[in-house]
């Protein structure tokens, strides 16, 4: 018989609860507050059956939001999850206010744009020794003297 194509097929791995992690569901997942614009990763729970989205949103990440978008799909708060895409760009955009300030207290103007790495420093490579290698001669006859 072929494999069914249903909506939760080939799901047994990535739907099932982690080690140590199955049983009731964390209160803080349901008393968690989400605010538009935050970004928010779709990770499915497989405890919970309701609001369950299709298996290919799990792992995705997404933007919450009262607009029209690509797409919408409508998600259960068991099945997502805070995103960690922006805390590079939230430390970044605290060290930059944080240098700016610093700068404008001394009289300066900086530039808190990111450049690109510097190309590596150039080297010579020194001219080793050559030594030639030549095969030794392979001898028949005193080969086939110990005899099979």
């Amino acid at each position: 018989m072929p494999a069914g194509h249903g909506l939760r097929s080939r799901t047994r791995d990535s739907f099932s609860r982690a080690f140590r992690k199955k049983g009731t569901i964390a209160l803080s997942t349901y008393l968690r507050t989400y605010h538009i614009g935050e970004y928010v990763d779709v990770k499915v729970n497989g405890a919970i059956h309701k609001g369950m989205p299709h298996k290919f949103y799990h792992g995705r990440t997404g933007q919450v939001g009262n607009r029209i978008i690509k797409k919408r799909i409508h998600v259960r708060i068991e099945h997502v999850q805070p995103s960690r895409c922006t805390e590079e760009f939230k430390l970044r955009k605290k060290k930059n206010d944080q240098l700016k300030a610093e700068a404008k207290a001394r009289g300066e103007v900086i530039s808190t744009k990111r450049q690109p790495g510097a190309p590596k420093p150039g080297f010579m490579v020194e001219c080793a020794t050559l030594e030639t290698v030549t095969p030794i001669p392979y001898d028949v006859v005193n080969d086939l003297k110990g005899g099979y």
